[in-house]
């Protein structure tokens, strides 16, 4: 009976709002007015209900009827102030508190200017006599240093890192002397997995990775060197490279231009991606944007730390004999371009692409199993069983391959014992045929002498008219004459 009363209650609540009558003695609480209008515009249909579907001819509701009846979300005006668009604030504070990291690489030729260049950028002594720049520390191979320096702005914080090269490009043979550059970006790689992959992590582990490489590029105005163009193709799917035309006041705005337009069709065509500045969303900086706009991907600069005072005003720049480079003039050098878009507007731009793109290109090979040439992964998450026959299978060709290898080398034993037997019996031959020649000689020669023995003695017998047997015969029958002669003198002494 109660039961029905309340269901009774819902009932007149919802259609004509909340009953004025008891039932059973318990009355309704009318809710306040705003309460129950806000219900009955809410509950109340503008239009009727439609029918319950039938099954006539099948049914009559689509995906897309469906689809209608999910209820979309509405953005709904607060009538007073919560505070959650305080967050950006307590965010910024937090950022601020902790600091930033970034990490820029500079790689190029000697005498190019990048130590100059970076000191101008952030107007520090990065670069000093306790330090001096790659190009005073030339060695004979390329080698990976590191200077960290802490920076203060207006209270915020920048723990700068900057990694140099120095002796690249500067031997004779410069093959493979991009591989330390390389090695160096994926061991900070490798260091950063490590340490976010550990069970126990640090709170705050630094970021060590390199953000940016900045690549000089001589000012030649004949396009990029083939060195150029390995480095870049190498390191493009590793670092986020910005080209840099080094010193550019050795060269016209008309051949600068031109040497830009030489270097884009060169990177298109050998198909080297490099850091694709994005548009900024923020109106303040619109109008700056579209100045500089025109100065990217590709910027040529000019580097100083020299102040020369111009028309009252000093500037910094390079005195030459017809005037005075400024650093800071569009019209002379993309330098304010490109420390606008590098630290300004695009520095966590970099840090977010480094750490999006090219961290997790790495970490997604390194997790795969693949190696560095990324050609055959391992084999992760098979069947036991199955991974066990791939072993054996594995083993067996291997064992194979051994056993084809020992008999070729057996073969090419066998065949060199043949031959040196071979070689040895030609050489025996050869010998036992001269050493019958030799004796056939011999023999020759002796029938030659024989023969002229024989004719020798007789002609001495026709010339004495006497044999050899017969001149034998007379001196042995003499010699026993004298035999018997000798015997009988001695008888006769006794």
């Amino acid at each position: 009976m109660q039961r029905s009363a309340l269901q009774s209650k819902r009932e007149l609540f919802f259609k004509n709002g909340p009953p004025s009558t008891e039932t059973n003695g318990d009355a309704a609480t009318p809710p306040p007015a705003s309460m129950k209008e806000n219900f009955a515009a809410a509950k109340r249909p503008d239009k009727p209900a439609p029918e319950p579907p039938t099954n006539d001819n099948g049914d009559r509701f689509s995906k897309l009827d469906r689809d209608r009846s999910v209820p979309e979300k509405k953005t709904k005006e607060l009538d007073g102030y919560v505070g959650f668009a305080n967050l950006p604030n307590q965010v910024y504070r937090k950022a601020v508190k902790r600091g930033f990291d970034f990490t820029l690489m500079v790689v190029g030729e000697s005498g190019l200017g990048k130590s100059t260049l970076i000191n101008s950028m952030f107007l520090a002594d990065i670069y000093s006599a306790d330090y001096p720049g790659p190009s005073q520390r030339v060695k004979k191979t390329v080698q990976v240093e590191t200077s960290r320096t802490l920076l203060k702005e207006n209270g915020v914080n920048l723990s700068l890192t900057i990694v140099d090269t120095p002796g690249f490009g500067d031997a004779v043979d410069n093959s493979n002397c991009w591989q330390p550059v390389i090695d160096y970006i994926e061991s900070r790689y490798e260091e950063y997995l490590n340490a976010e992959s550990r069970v126990n992590r640090t709170a705050q582990s630094a970021d060590t990775r390199v953000h940016c490489c900045l690549y000089f590029i001589a000012p030649s105005g004949h396009g990029l060197k083939p060195l150029d163009v390995e480095f870049m193709q190498r390191l493009h799917d590793k670092v986020n490279i910005i080209p840099v035309i080094a010193k550019a006041d050795t060269m016209t705005p008309e051949e600068c231009s031109h040497f830009k337009k030489q270097i884009l069709n060169e990177v298109a065509q050998h198909k080297i991606k490099i850091y694709e500045f994005p548009e900024t969303e923020d109106n303040d900086e619109k109008p700056i944007g579209k100045k500089l706009k025109d100065r990217i991907p590709i910027m040529a600069v000019v580097g100083s730390n020299t102040i020369v005072e111009m028309d009252g005003k000093k500037v910094r720049g390079r005195k030459y004999p017809w005037g005075v480079a400024e650093v800071e003039n569009l019209e002379h050098s993309d330098f304010i371009a490109l420390r606008d878009l590098l630290i300004r507007t695009h520095l966590q731009d970099l840090k977010d692409v480094t750490n999006n793109v090219h961290y997790e290109n790495y970490r997604c090979r390194k997790l795969a199993g693949l190696g560095q040439d990324s050609k055959q992964p391992r084999a992760y998450f098979k069947n036991p069983l199955a991974q066990l026959e791939e072993e054996k299978r594995e083993h067996d060709l291997k064992m194979k391959k051994m056993e084809t290898e020992m008999e070729q080398v057996f073969e090419m034993k066998v065949k060199e014992k043949k031959q040196k037997l071979k070689d040895s019996e030609a050489d025996l031959q050869r010998r036992h045929e001269q050493m019958r020649k030799s004796l056939e000689a011999q023999i020759k020669e002796l029938d030659d002498k024989r023969k002229a023995l024989e004719a020798e003695r007789l002609a001495w017998e026709q010339s004495n008219g006497v044999t050899i047997d017969e001149l034998r015969r007379r001196s042995l029958e003499r010699d026993q004459g004298d035999g018997k002669d000798k015997k009988n003198k001695k008888k006769g002494l006794f």
